[in-house]
């Protein structure tokens, strides 16, 4: 999950900026909804399309990005568009160390940032777990399991505490071992087609639930 930013523009803004220009504003009635987050996000939109077949869904999913990157570019990649729902799946790069050394304390609070910015301008916010992952393939030996379980658990008790809805993929795609269930995954961290298609119900009922909110 090698990231495609570069120091001259380390978030990475430039990725959406033509998408973004070009996107309509929403129509009166539709529920826009901005999925944000790193390559899990981003390849969704290649490897199951079909789920964004139809949908006011728009992917601004970047791969390799950790979480002060997707702080950075909050504003221009989810705030602008003015959606009704944010989706945020962040953390497993982080635990890689892609952008260097970070605490869980330090991922909980990006995250927390970017909720705390979307309240701000009235877009519901649904708060995805980190997907399990045994080993990194690209950062081999981090032992992740217990940062994933630590920063799910953190995320899952958030989002209880402040009437956020709790998008648990991690609870149907681990196995035995913690790690990502092999047939849902190629290489232990990215899901297949078949894993997204576990994800995609998972989401959908997260945000019907999430539009019943006040």
């Amino acid at each position: 999950m090698k990231g495609r930013g570069n120091t001259e523009d380390w978030p990475n803004l430039n990725r959406y900026h033509n998408e973004n220009a070009a996107l309509k504003p929403a129509a009166q009635k539709e529920k826009r909804i901005v999925f944000m987050g790193d390559s899990i996000t981003e390849f969704w939109s290649t490897v199951h399309p079909e789920f964004f077949i139809g949908q006011s869904y728009v992917n601004r999913g970047i791969s390799g990005q950790t979480t002060p990157q997707m702080l950075l570019r909050f504003r221009a990649d989810v705030i602008a568009l003015r959606p009704n729902i944010v989706i945020i799946h962040a953390g497993v790069n982080d635990i890689a160390g892609n952008t260097g050394t970070m605490t869980t304390e330090m991922i909980r609070d990006n995250i927390f940032s970017m909720i705390e910015l979307a309240n701000s301008h009235d877009i519901k916010v649904i708060l995805g777990s980190v997907l399990p992952a045994y080993d990194f393939p690209w950062r081999p030996n981090q032992d992740p399991i217990e940062k994933i379980t630590a920063l799910n658990e953190i995320l899952k008790n958030y989002a209880k505490k402040n009437d956020i809805v709790y998008l648990d993929y991690y609870s149907a795609m681990a196995d035995e071992r913690k790690g990502l269930k092999s047939e849902f995954s190629n290489d232990g961290v990215h899901p297949n087609k078949a894993g997204y298609q576990v994800m995609m119900p998972l989401a959908e009922k997260a945000i019907a639930m999430t539009l019943l909110k006040k």
